[in-house]
């Protein structure tokens, strides 16, 4: 739903890449192949529409010299075939597009003897478009929000299970709509990290950007206004909450984050703030340190209230 232009390209480019493995097949050789082998060669392509969820895309059917190809997948099971395009194309950017498990899954649409090197070409030019996707140009821009997040994975290296950190930013564009900005995966989240991943942003064209919500990893904000000069910090709330459970017993945690919650969900800035010095009263009898480590964090959490109230639950 967040980049449909992007999902249609790389479902056509698969499908086409798919259609010339399996010519290819027919014809005993690959495309422009000089082989003793060879029973068949092309003869141009004929235009096909295909309606998919991601819109109507034109496919390229390649032609022969000698009968006729038409793949049965596209004939006549263009639901299913679709749905299993869609989930190749998903699954392989997931699982780092492995040559096996696109075998396994151009199984689905009923295609069967693809050679290793053939699905190794498909693999290629998939990751082609997604790395075409990480470095494009930024240019919808003025980016007025992002927010930035880092998530723990395993990967395989080596031979060895590991675990990586995706660095991923997400900004709202010119249009008022969210897009992924950046992807980046790095050994470990620390400060170089963060750096080398904000200046890969602004090099692409990130700018205008006035708030930049995130946790408070120390890299990362620094980060920020290393890059970023003249764009205010917000504190994840939900990072927060997590961090302030660790100052107040199990018992009181349920407490503490409904009554924190309560601050976010006042009509004006100025409500908001009230709302915020009566919270830590509360806390103070019972929790002192809680109550201590939220009034530090004011400044950090209530950013927002800069903004208009319209798009507060949107930042």
């Amino acid at each position: 739903a967040a980049s449909p232009d992007l999902l249609g390209s790389m479902v056509k480019t698969f499908a086409e890449a798919l259609m010339g493995a399996e010519v290819d097949g027919v014809c005993n050789a690959e495309y422009g192949e000089i082989s003793p082998e060879r029973v068949n060669r092309r003869n141009g392509y004929r235009a096909r529409e295909w309606d998919t969820r991601t819109g109507t895309t034109e496919l390229a059917v390649p032609k022969l010299r000698q009968g006729s190809y038409f793949p049965e997948w596209l004939l006549t099971r263009r639901r299913r075939a679709e749905q299993a395009l869609i989930s190749v194309v998903a699954t392989s950017y997931l699982l780092g597009v492995s040559t096996r498990r696109v075998d396994k899954l151009v199984e689905q649409l009923g295609v069967a003897n693809i050679s290793k090197s053939q699905v190794s070409v498909l693999a290629k030019q998939l990751d082609a478009q997604v790395e075409a996707f990480r470095s494009r140009p930024l240019d919808a821009g003025p980016y007025r929000f992002v927010q930035a997040d880092a998530l723990t994975m395993k990967v395989r290296e080596d031979g060895r299970v590991i675990n990586v950190h995706c660095l991923l930013a997400v900004g709202v564009n010119g249009d008022g709509h969210r897009e992924i900005l950046g992807l980046d995966v790095v050994s470990s989240e620390d400060g170089a990290g963060w750096l080398a991943f904000f200046r890969g942003l602004v090099a692409r064209g990130l700018s205008g950007v006035r708030l930049v919500t995130s946790d408070a990893h120390r890299g990362l904000v620094n980060a920020i206004g290393s890059t970023l000069p003249g764009a205010s910090w917000q504190r994840c709330r939900t990072h927060y909450l997590r961090d302030l459970s660790n100052v107040a017993p199990k018992s009181s945690q349920p407490w503490v984050a409904t009554l924190v919650r309560t601050i976010f969900e006042q009509a004006d800035a100025t409500a908001v703030t009230v709302q915020f010095d009566r919270v830590v009263e509360a806390l103070t009898e019972k929790l002192p340190k809680a109550a201590d480590h939220l009034s530090h964090a004011k400044a950090d959490l209530l950013a927002f209230t800069a903004y208009p109230r319209q798009i507060w639950k949107q930042i």
